[in-house]
């Protein structure tokens, strides 16, 4: 985000990073930018009584706090439920390195690299979609197709993947951002 906004006018700006892992390069980036930062771990609430919805309840007071317009999850790796998601009605969106209803969940990218060595799939791609409580399912936002060529090894194809991430946040937070602008 930091630096599709240093590229050129976007009435827009990130006005915090939350990350549940206090290592998390992005907390670092965003300190070093001085952008307001938070740190909430999963791990306090993960065996408590109640602790999945505590802990959306208090992830969400943190978030709010900051006022963002949109929250955009990008390398998130913690499914959102209710608890959460009613507090910002279809303005949480994330990034998924796979296509619509393929490879739902973690190492996507990886599964469709076996996937595609096995003869089991034939394209690949990445998509930004409005978070549900279920796993990469919500209401795509767009999609990018990302080919995969017999020239390829697994670090060819994931250097691209990213870079089709890159892509597809910058166009996505470009139209929700122009969407909200007033007309002339």
């Amino acid at each position: 985000m930091l630096d599709l906004l240093a590229r050129g006018p976007l009435a827009a700006e990130v006005v915090a990073v939350v990350s549940q892992r206090r290592s998390a390069g992005a907390l670092l980036r965003a300190e070093v930018a001085e952008i307001s930062t938070a740190w909430v771990p999963f791990g306090p609430y993960r065996d408590a009584p109640g602790g999945r919805v505590r802990y959306e309840r208090d992830l969400a007071g943190v978030v709010a706090s900051f006022e963002p317009d949109w929250i955009l999850c990008l390398g998130w790796m913690h499914v959102l439920g209710t608890a959460f998601l009613d507090r910002f009605p279809g303005r949480v969106v994330n990034l998924h390195p796979a296509l619509p209803g393929a490879m739902p969940g973690r190492d996507a990218i990886e599964r469709t690299w076996a996937a595609w060595q096995a003869g089991d799939v034939t394209s690949a791609g990445v998509m930004m979609h409005v978070v549900v409580p279920e796993l990469d399912a919500g209401p795509v936002l767009a999609v990018r197709a990302v080919p995969l060529t017999v020239d390829d090894t697994f670090d060819s194809f994931e250097a691209r993947m990213h870079d089709a991430e890159h892509e597809l946040v910058a166009d996505v937070v470009t139209a929700l951002v122009m969407a909200e602008q007033p007309g002339d």
